[in-house]
Parts: structure tokens; sequence; C-alpha cells
């Protein structure tokens, strides 16, 4: 074998497999040109999930025939002026490459017009560029790219379907509009109004795409030093949180990323005050000299190296932390348990009084899950625990949350009330789905769901379906949905299908559907679930723990968490010294 050249086609494709990966990219590029060069409005139109073709286009400042030929070129920019900037890259686009990769496996058509000029258009087809040509045009620049992959047609088999590719973009898109509140964005998906975002403030625009609920919600961050690194944003509280990792928002110096520093930062901030298997949503802005970060690390630019990255970590967890104490007091999910940051936590032992059941709204699942409470004997303290009930016999309630029970050898069992229920869900429900599908119970009144995932829901209506969440599109961004699962009871739909919509992403098409139905069930018996706060009586607690006995996997809920701890003789002298 000898080397060598690659043909500059050949060249350009295999580029473009690092820049251009799917229709998101594409439109993440061509949006972060327009912001560089100064647009204050930018319109993106996809047909086909922008696999047939995406069009955007700007009022920046334009570009005359010169600089439009050259644009089309590898590694030819305007955001370098000299080599010594590449360690303080302040634009979001740098590298020259956008454009000949997209150019290079699709049919790219630009038309640019300065503000004091003529408007020009030029066309690249498969890497083969034509001749710049007059045309006309409004100042600003209209990017156009169509048929993508068509040049690389095994590329274009690894794609999701259109409406899965459309859902990514209008990600991109979102983080995008996030970064820059200033800038108008309006989105037009096959003929549809997806998107409409006038200029606004950094506050308005969180609300604008994170919803009101999550501002409403939300904790005010600040920390760093002027100068030196400043932060800010909003991050929501402990109850407040889903499934996946999907809606932490992460700025730095007005780029979108997903940096894992910044995300495991976001981890150990939130460790000890929320649950396992949850995560956090936030908007975070993080601004700092840009010889103090490295974007060039990451083809699509979306992970940093920052040269003291010790002192970046810790800023964004201790402005969390201030946050989460001082803004919330006591951190605690609606009517649960709390755990104050002043001093080491007290526990109270009582019998629980009986729970006040609500007529309005949404319920909770009903407790016991389809099996009899069993009566109270007349004497339980003094009655023998029966050797055939390993987790014993319920004694009180502790923190509204766990459940404190007597083993039959006198051990102490202490049962977490939310994990527990959730496993007897997921196991019924799994038992349902074996024996056909699971039953679904008709809402009286369909429920309109307004989500940014909604597509994904849609596409996936028929597993879901078999899964008793009868649901279908109801315009751009939401669902409508018609039946719930009959053992989830009457939750709020709006949660569920927010957890599920993201499970169903982060899973992806690929993914064997027994994985994707067991992933829905595990977050359809989550939901379905009694929640921390609620108060049992005895015969619940006891029926709960009958119910845990029979159930196979007991021992750990559906994220793979204890359902229970056993404290022996052997445990109990350990903790107290006596061993």
């Amino acid at each position: 074998m000898v080397i060598r050249r690659l043909p500059e086609t050949t060249a350009n494709r295999i580029a473009a497999g690092e820049v251009v990966e799917r229709p998101a990219a594409v439109v993440k590029e061509l949006v972060e040109n327009a912001l560089d060069a100064g647009a204050r409005q930018i319109r993106v139109s996809l047909e086909q999930g922008g696999i047939g073709r995406v069009l955007v286009e700007d009022d920046g400042c334009g570009m005359g025939p010169e600089d439009l030929a050259l644009s089309v070129e590898r590694h030819a920019t305007s955001k370098l002026p000299e080599e010594a900037m590449l360690f303080a890259i302040g634009t979001l686009g740098f590298r020259g490459e956008a454009l000949p990769s997209i150019g290079a496996v699709a049919r790219l058509a630009i038309t640019s017009r300065p503000r004091e000029g003529a408007a020009h258009r030029i066309t690249v087809e498969g890497g083969r560029v034509s001749a710049v040509a007059p045309a006309s045009g409004a100042p600003g620049t209209r990017v156009e790219v169509n048929d993508l992959f068509f040049a690389t047609p095994a590329r274009r088999k690894f794609l999701r379907t259109p409406r899965g590719e459309g859902e990514a973009a209008m990600d991109a898109l979102r983080r995008l509009a996030l970064a820059w509140p200033e800038v108008g964005f309006e989105a037009v998906l096959d003929g549809r109004g997806v998107l409409s975002l006038p200029p606004a403030t950094r506050d308005a625009r969180i609300r604008d795409l994170l919803g009101e609920d999550f501002a409403a919600a939300a904790l005010p961050i600040s920390g760093g030093a002027p100068g030196v690194l400043e932060l800010s944003g909003l991050a929501g509280g402990p109850a407040y949180t889903r499934a996946t990792a999907m809606e932490q928002h992460l700025v730095v110096n007005r780029r979108p990323v997903r940096d894992p520093l910044l995300r495991a930062a976001l981890r150990v901030a939130y460790r000890e005050v929320m649950a396992p298997g949850r995560h956090p949503v936030a908007a975070i802005f993080l601004d700092l000299p840009a010889s103090e970060v490295d974007v060039n690390v990451h083809p699509m630019k979306t992970e940093l190296r920052f040269r003291d990255a010790a002192g970046v970590r810790g800023a964004v967890i201790s402005a969390l932390r201030r946050a989460l104490g001082h803004g919330v007091g006591q951190v605690a999910g609606p009517s649960g348990p709390t755990l104050g940051y002043a001093g080491p936590a007290r526990l109270s032992f009582s019998a629980p009084p009986r729970p006040a059941y609500s007529s309005g709204g949404f319920a909770e699942a009903p407790l016991p899950l389809a099996f009899p409470a069993p009566a109270p004997a007349a004497a339980p303290q003094a009655a023998p625990v029966p050797a055939e009930h390993p987790l014993g016999r319920a004694l009180a309630q502790v923190l509204q949350t766990y459940i404190l029970a007597e083993a039959p050898d006198g051990a102490l069992i202490l049962v977490d009330q939310h994990a527990a229920h959730e496993r007897l869900t997921h196991e019924r429900l799994s038992e349902e789905m074996r024996a056909g599908s699971v039953r679904a119970q008709p809402l009286l009144i369909p429920a309109v769901v307004e989500l940014p995932g909604a597509a994904v829901l849609a596409e996936a209506a028929p597993e879901l379906a078999r899964l008793g969440l009868e649901l279908e599109g109801f315009g751009p961004g939401a669902v409508i949905v018609r039946a719930l699962p009959a053992l989830l009871g009457a939750p709020d739909p709006a949660p569920l299908l927010r957890d599920l919509a993201e499970e169903l992403t982060e899973s992806g098409e690929g993914t064997a559907l027994a994985l994707r139905l067991d992933a829905a069930i595990a977050r359809l018996a989550c939901h379905g679930s009694i929640r921390a706060g609620r108060r049992l009586t005895p015969a619940e607690m006891d029926a709960l723990l009958r119910a845990m006995e029979r159930t196979p996997r007991a021992a750990t809920c559906s994220h793979g968490r204890p359902t229970y701890l056993r404290l022996g003789a052997s445990e109990f002298a350990r903790l107290f010294g006596r061993s």
C-alpha cells in the first residue's frame, strides 16, 4: 500500500462526517453563522425534518461576491484575523468547515447581500462549486440545503425518521435561542409554524422555552467574580426534576454546550437533595474571558476545556448549593420530608394520622394496589409477628416517607414507600403487558398537553397504546391524551408525558422494542406510585408490606434503588460500637 493524497471531494466528505451528523447539525452550523454575522432576526424552515430541505434566512451583514466564493472553500473564515485569536475565540464558528462540509454531501445554495451592495448567489452540489452569479435578495443571507446526504447515501440510512430529525433540529434551535434572547427566532416545520420568539430579555426567553412552571419554581443563581467568571441563571428546586438531563441548558460565552464537567457539577450540587435517577432542570450562563476556555476540542464545539477547570466546577457547585440552601430554606417535595441545611436532620417517630383525601384535581394512584388491606388486629402491639411475613408488622410512618416495621426475629425494617410501591406497580404493569396489553382507563375529558417532545410521543403512539396510554399528535408541539393505564389512578399526565418523551428520545429508535417498552413501564410505574409525604394508615402500611413479600424483585425499585433496609442485632451493634 502506498500513501496518496485523497481527492478533494473525498476529503470534504470525510470532514463532513465530523461536522454534519444530521439535519440538527446543519441547523446549528447555519444559525451560528447567522448569529456571528450580527443577525437580529433568524427564520428556519424544515421539510421532512430537514432531510429534504433546510432553509435559514437572516438579516445579518451579508457577503459580497468575493467573500461568497471563499465561504465554500475549506478553512476559509472571517473569524480568525490572526493566529493568536485561536486561543481566545470570541465567535461561535471559526474553523471555516461548515459550508464546504454541507456542500460536500448535499445541494447547497447561498444568496447573500451586504447592507450596502447587490445580492449574489453560489451553489455547491456534492462538492461541485458553481460560479458566483448576480441574484435578487434582501440584505442578509439565505442558505438553502436540499437532499441532505444525497452524495453519501450510506450516511442517510443512519438518520432517524423525519419526525425525530425535526425534533432534534428544533432542540438545537431552542438552545441557541436561549443563549441569544435579544435575537428573534422563527421556525417552520413542514409548513407549520412551530416556534415564534420575538427579541426578549433573558428571563422572558427562559419562560418562553422552559415554561411558566419552571420559571415559577426556579431559584436564581449567581456567583463568580466580575471579569474572571460570572455565573447566572435559574435552577429548578429539588422537587422539579426530569427523567434525563435533556433539560439542562448550559451556556458558556453565549455558546450552548453539553460539557461533561458542567453536568458533573450539577450532579454534585444536587446529590444530597435529589433522588437518584432524577435530574434537575436548569438554565445556567457562564461568562469568562475567551482566553480562559478552549472551544476547539470537539468537532461540534459542544465540549470545552477550561484553563481553571477546578475553579469553574467549584463556582458552579457553590452557586447552586447556595441557591438551594437560601432559596428554599428546607429542601422538600410537595408536602414531603424536609432536610434543613443549618444542622443535622432530626428523626421523629410517630404513628401517622389518617390521610385527608382531596376530591378535586388529579389524584394519586389508590393504595393498596389491587389488593385488600387487612383489618388491624385488636392489639397489634402484643400480637407476635408471623414467621411467613419476613417484612414483619408496621409500627409507624417516619417523615411521612418511610414505613418502620418489626421483623419476626426482632430486626428493624425501614421501607421507602414510594420505591416499594413503584416496584409493585412496575410488576403489575409488566404482568398485564405479558398477558397482551395494559388495561386502559379512558379520560372523561381528553387532556391536551403541550411539551417539546410531543413529536417523539406521537411517533411512539402505537407502542404506548400497548401500555394503556392512548394519545395522538395535536398540532405542533402538543398531544391529546385519551386514556391512561388504569393501574395509575388519575395522575397529572403532563409530568408523565414529559418524562416518557425524554426516556424515548434517549433510548433512540434503534433500541429494541422490548427495552423501549420496559423503560416506558418504569416511568409509568414511577408516576403511578404513592409519593413521599403521603400519610398512610396502619392497614395500608401492612398491606404494602404483604404485597412486597409476594412480588418478584421487590428488593429494588424500577431504577435499582433499594426499597427497604434491614437492621438486625449485628447492624445495631456495629452502629453503637458494641461489636
